[in-house]
């Protein structure tokens, strides 16, 4: 479906002991994506209120910006301070089918 924004819906399960680290990462992270992103859309974070280990990510970008966001400064720190944080992590593309 031409003109609509994917979405991906990223979920980061943590190792106990980085949970708190990795939320003050993500923290600092998903703003600069917001803010500093051409075709960042949105960026929200969320956390699994029965599992705090488990975080959602809700991304909205233009197409093209997707790749961009994987080569940003900020992402790539993120990644390589929490790599090895994280015990799973699934991204699912998503397209809108019904406002």
């Amino acid at each position: 479906m031409a003109g609509l924004l994917p979405a991906l819906v990223v979920e980061v399960r943590n190792h106990a002991p980085h949970v708190e680290a990795f939320a003050a990462a993500i923290g600092d992270s998903a703003p600069a994506s917001r803010e500093s992103e051409c075709g960042c859309r949105q960026f929200d974070v969320w956390r699994d209120p029965a599992d705090p280990t488990v975080f959602f990510h809700f991304e909205l970008y233009d197409e093209a910006a997707i790749p961009a966001h994987a080569r940003s400064p900020h992402f790539l720190a993120m990644d390589s301070a929490t790599r090895d944080w994280t015990a799973v992590q699934t991204v699912r593309r998503a397209t809108r089918i019904q406002p």
